[in-house]
């Protein structure tokens, strides 16, 4: 994921019951007679919101994982793996990309429209204005840029905030012309997505770049990707040694400018998904004023249809060997339209069957979604202590299925903590402190 994310009190009838909090945070506030702020209570919040956002924030570390632990390129590209990648691994890479990569990031970006909206009904119920929203963006930009420049090269903290700032002065719109933004938006990105990115891939990948003007550009092309997989075996060589503080160095001299790349890159399906998410919370998306059926047969409709599409994507990127611009062209500019219909198709479903899911585990999983950014930057703080060289020093040593082991225990330690810790604190660690930097003032941990 080169480079946050963001959820059952409220009933099918719509959203004029309790509601939740759908913010990366995951801890609502409400309230109070006296005029303090005080956090939702549990059965108040919309427990899909929680379930989704706990979903997702366990997906996306499936999705970093390769990036964590081998060179930041082998996450597209399986020969920069500096251990074998072999058939097996092969078909976990089509897994990988049918299932995981881009839906996480879909489903968090969602759910973080929803949650700027639903953040501004409490400011704007307290007779607060969109500046508080700004603040709280203005707080996460900068959680991004640490995030980036000293522990992950894939965050999304930063973009999201940026383009957040985008989104705020259009929460007054009408709800249509939010959705029909949001869907014109998307397919325009993706179209231009599908444009930029099957260019190289013509050139350099088919016959079309072999004669002719195309063949001087081709070359340039290939120059340019071994120019790429020598910048990213520098940073291979910094993590491999444990010198942490060159790396660090590194990045602020010579990649400054990556999360402004993000930014751009990721704008044309960021800034639609947002909208989407701030339309569909409000006609009650979330919180199951749907008809249950047709979200049921359109969920299950727009996972398959899209699984489908990005499987037939992977066996054409298979037999072309993972080329290195196919890769990037399969990622980015063929997966977008399957990826929407997935990710919406998804959330339907969680948003549908996730009441039901009232076990041990499920609870716990809304639990990891409740505290979803504490997970998702303690995840990065966790990673780099274990395959950084000044750590553990498993970069570049464990294979993709050994990495998908890294994955299951992480899950694993999710799932431990999250909930003993909301049954005696009121929020998360970081989620209490992006909470106390956007008011200015300290809140209560301890329930």
């Amino acid at each position: 994921m080169s480079g946050t994310y963001a959820e059952s009190g409220a009933g099918r009838g719509g959203m004029s019951g309790a509601r939740g909090d759908a913010t990366p945070d995951g801890a609502g506030d409400a309230r109070l007679g006296d005029g303090a702020i005080a956090p939702v209570a549990a059965n108040e919040r919309i427990e899909s919101l929680d379930f989704i956002r706990g979903i997702a924030v366990m997906g996306i570390l499936a999705a970093n994982i390769v990036g964590f632990g081998q060179p930041f390129l082998a996450y597209l590209y399986p020969a920069a793996f500096l251990t074998e990648h072999g058939a097996a691994s092969e078909w976990m890479w089509i897994a990988q990309f049918v299932l995981v990569d881009g839906k996480m990031r879909g489903l968090f970006t969602l759910l973080f429209g929803a949650g700027l909206y639903l953040f501004m009904e409490r400011v704007w119920a307290r007779g607060g204005t969109r500046w508080r929203q700004m603040w709280r963006l203005a707080v996460l930009l900068v959680f991004g840029l640490v995030h980036f420049f000293l522990m992950w090269a894939g965050d999304i903290l930063f973009y999201y905030a940026a383009i957040g700032f985008l989104v705020v002065p259009c929460l007054r719109w009408g709800v249509k012309a939010q959705l029909w933004t949001g869907l014109v938006g998307y397919v325009f990105g993706a179209l231009l997505y599908a444009a930029a990115l099957s260019f190289p891939f013509a050139v350099v990948e088919t016959a079309a770049g072999e004669t002719g003007d195309l063949a001087e550009l081709r070359e340039e092309m290939l120059a340019d990707q071994e120019r790429q997989l020598a910048d990213d075996a520098v940073i291979s060589e910094f993590k491999l040694s444990g010198d942490y503080a060159g790396l660090v160095a590194y990045r602020v001299r010579e990649e400054w400018f990556v999360p402004l790349a993000n930014l751009a890159v990721f704008v044309f399906e960021t800034l639609p998904l947002m909208f989407l998410g701030v339309a569909l919370y409000r006609l009650g998306f979330f919180s199951g004023a749907f008809d249950a059926r047709r979200m049921r047969f359109w969920g299950w409709t727009g996972v398959i249809a899209g699984g489908l599409m990005h499987f037939g994507i992977g066996l054409f990127v298979r037999e072309g060997g993972f080329a290195f611009y196919t890769v990037q062209a399969a990622f980015i500019g063929w997966s977008p339209l399957p990826r929407l219909a997935m990710v919406l198709g998804l959330a339907a479903l969680m948003v549908e069957y996730s009441p039901r899911w009232t076990g041990e585990l499920a609870e716990r999983v809304r639990a990891a979604g409740r505290v979803a950014f504490t997970n998702y930057l303690g995840t990065s703080l966790v990673m780099l202590f274990l395959f950084h060289g000044w750590g553990l020093g498993l970069f570049g040593a464990l294979d993709r299925p050994q990495l998908y082991v890294v994955v299951v225990l992480a899950w694993a330690a999710m799932l431990l903590w999250s909930k003993p810790w909301l049954e005696r604190y009121r929020y998360g660690p970081l989620e209490w402190l992006w909470r106390s930097l956007t008011y200015g003032r300290l809140f209560a941990m301890k329930r």
